[in-house]
């Protein structure tokens, strides 16, 4: 890991994340999770306040340097924490053993986001739920082509972030039923095209 990943990544990442626009998403995703809780992409904690009905949370996130800048969000939550320090593509936990599943922009950045969401069926229980805001291809032509252009230059200053993932159609393809979905440009950046909405398992 450079320098740039280890020390300046996270605290732009954090930064960036804790944007009012951003923030005002968190609330009706992370609100709907309940019970025993995954949470893809922890990152710094940011979706800590809006959880409401959870028995456990396993936070998710090979960054131990952001991990770091979310101990004091921790210090406020009434709920246990168990931090994963592994990638999505290999969860280490058992099958049927989660409830809800957390994603709040970070498939972009999966380096395998199909292996990642085969794990996440595979930990959810029997119509457990995926619950989900992320960023990907627009379905307006022309600013899709601008995303895939820009990708292989962007994702080297972002953590590996693609602009231009099919995310609905990748949830699709692990085998959930996507029950809800919205689609809609973030208001801030032209090039952010919002996936927002609820899969569950049908096993």
């Amino acid at each position: 890991m450079n320098f740039y990943n280890k020390y300046i990544l996270p605290k732009l990442i954090n930064l960036v994340m804790s944007n009012v626009v951003v923030k005002k998403q968190r609330p009706d995703v992370v609100g709907q999770a309940t019970g025993v809780v995954l949470e893809i992409g922890f990152g710094s904690g940011l979706n800590l306040p809006f959880y409401k009905n959870i028995t456990k949370l396993y936070a998710v996130d090979p960054s131990r340097e952001l991990y770091n800048l979310a101990k004091e969000r921790i210090k406020k939550v009434s709920f246990p924490i168990e931090y994963l320090q592994v990638s999505a593509e290999k969860i280490p936990l058992a099958d049927n053993s989660i409830d809800s599943v957390i994603s709040t922009w970070t498939f972009c950045s999966i380096p395998n986001p199909e292996i990642a969401l085969r794990e996440i069926f595979r930990i959810l229980k029997p119509n457990g739920k995926f619950i989900f805001i992320e960023h990907g291809k627009s379905d307006k032509n022309f600013i899709a082509k601008i995303q895939k252009l820009i990708t292989p230059i962007w994702k080297l200053f972002t953590g590996g972030c693609h602009m231009d993932r099919e995310i609905d159609k990748l949830i699709n393809n692990a085998g959930f039923e996507i029950q809800k979905l919205e689609k809609f440009q973030q208001k801030f950046s032209f090039l952010t095209f919002l996936y927002k909405g609820i899969a569950i398992t049908k096993k």
